[in-house]
């Protein structure tokens, strides 16, 4: 076993180009998982964080079919259904020259219906010693309150003025307060929030005698009669739905978005695989005179296996290492992207802060070693079959590779026919797309080493008559060291496959 071990440390000393490329593979396939899972779980946290801040103390919620609801709807909702609890509420978003990259939620109120809801945006309740009473809205129109974190990174403070833009529509609105949130969660849900009279709101947004919604709160003894009020005041396509309702529906859509970027990270993990394969391939091909010559000396081939192995597992740790830590930075880079991308589609949302959970570090970890030992495995066994007589001659290697790739081809072609009919079937369960896709590009890379055979004769004859010996010398070339040139070939299409993913 040490014999073994000090062959393998000093093949790995004098080949350090190799051994960077096999621990490259690695880190990138774990930093690309790592970073994009990162992203999802900071954009969800941020959401989740905003849409508790502002839905606070609601228990139901007033929706209408195409988006809004007619603000009369309120008055007959606290005069006629007596709701007592209920608040109006303007929603839309905004962005600013002074806050470059952040889509502003602004948040339309009646200060006066906020006090069972949104205590810190009740009228006259210093907003619960967060610094500022927000009735100071009703007095100057277009007036806004904004957070503490918010106002410090535009550099404002009472009395300025924040320019906005919505939909094309330029404005100046004055700042009247800053919220100082004193808890983290506060903090997270208000960095991007723009307070404002429901009636500026209205203006600003082209939205003036319609509301986003209208909150409710009603009370378990008598929530029964009162929703039935409620629901027989309602227009037609209007409902009225428990409180969290429409975050759960677009943390469901935004699941499919998720899904997708962590299927594509882990396709990067499959180009990963490849690499880490065509780098171990190339070490046992280099190496078989030197495993030809242990096995002379007894080592057995468990002990070659086990040897083969134990290298790839130690080149996986590594390169997990240093594939999480990249990670982390790609990370920050890409929750701006994912961010954007989120605003666009679904709903405004602001993430200033990478959320680090340790789940997700040890499964960047764990897949990243556990790639890298499955892809070391066909090569292992290609070298634990060496004989010491087979192991010095170069030909037998080059005989029997030539001799699978027909088993490969039909091996792919079977697995391509797989993919496709798992594609085909009538079902939308994603594990079943994602299943045939895998199968997919499993196949095309089996098929690649006589797709390059293929090419390679009919290229020579061209490549014979343009570059005379030379042409002819390299196409039989890639043709003799099949071992080691269907590998990289391979690895180069499942790359091109993933880059146009």
């Amino acid at each position: 076993m040490k014999l073994l071990t000090l062959a393998s440390t000093r093949y790995l000393r004098r080949h350090p180009g190799q051994l960077f490329l096999s621990v490259l593979g690695v880190a990138l396939g774990v930093a690309v998982v790592v970073s994009i899972d990162l992203a999802i779980q900071s954009s969800r946290s941020a959401f989740r964080a905003s849409a508790e801040t502002v839905a606070g103390r609601a228990t139901h919620e007033v929706l209408g079919a195409a988006g809004s609801l007619d603000e009369h709807l309120f008055t007959r909702m606290k005069v006629d259904g007596g709701v007592l609890a209920a608040a109006p509420v303007v929603e839309g978003t905004a962005s600013s020259p002074e806050l470059p990259g952040l889509a502003l939620h602004v948040l339309g109120i009646d200060p006066f219906s906020e006090a069972p809801f949104r205590p810190y945006l009740a009228a006259g309740a210093d907003a619960q010693g967060l610094g500022v009473d927000v009735s100071a809205l009703l007095v100057r129109p277009g007036a806004v309150v904004l957070s503490g974190p918010t106002a410090a990174r535009a550099g404002l403070v009472q009395g300025d003025s924040l320019s906005v833009r919505v939909e094309g529509r330029d404005a100046r609105l004055p700042v009247v307060g800053v919220l100082e949130p004193r808890d983290a969660l506060a903090r997270e849900g208000m960095r991007d929030l723009l307070v404002m009279d429901i009636a500026s709101a209205q203006t600003l947004l082209g939205s003036v005698g319609r509301l986003s919604r209208i909150d409710l709160r009603v009370e378990d003894a008598d929530s029964t009669a009162v929703l039935a009020r409620v629901r027989a005041l309602l227009p037609p396509g209007a409902r009225v739905v428990p409180a969290g309702t429409r975050t759960a529906a677009l943390v469901g859509m935004i699941g499919a978005f998720d899904l997708n970027l962590t299927a594509l990270s882990l396709l990067a993990l499959v180009f990963g695989m490849f690499l880490i394969y065509n780098a171990m391939t190339f070490s046992v091909v280099q190496r078989r005179e030197l495993l030809g010559s242990l096995r002379a000396l007894g080592v057995t081939r468990r002990e070659i296996l086990a040897g083969v192995l134990r290298e790839a597992a130690w080149i996986g740790v590594a390169g997990s290492a240093v594939g999480v830590m990249l990670g982390i930075v790609l990370g920050r880079g890409l929750v701006r992207m994912v961010t954007r991308t989120i605003n666009d589609l679904w709903f405004s949302v602001s993430v200033e802060r990478l959320t680090l959970p340790p789940e997700v570090l040890v499964k960047g970890l764990l897949l990243g070693i556990g790639a890298t030992v499955l892809a070391a495995v066909p090569p292992a066994f290609e070298a634990a079959r060496v004989t010491p007589r087979v192991a010095r001659t170069r030909s037998a290697v080059e005989a029997s590779t030539r001799r699978s790739v027909p088993r490969a081809a039909r091996v792919g072609v079977a697995l391509l026919v797989v993919g496709a009919g798992v594609l085909a079937l009538p079902t939308r369960m994603l594990l079943a797309s994602f299943t045939g896709l895998f199968l997919a590009i499993l196949g095309m890379a089996l098929l690649t080493p006589m797709g390059a055979v293929l090419l390679i004769r009919l290229a020579r004859p061209v490549l014979a008559r343009t570059s005379g010996l030379l042409g002819t010398m390299a196409a039989r070339g890639v043709v003799a060291a099949l071992s080691r040139t269907a590998p990289a070939i391979a690895s180069l299409v499942v790359a091109v496959s993933v880059t146009v993913g």
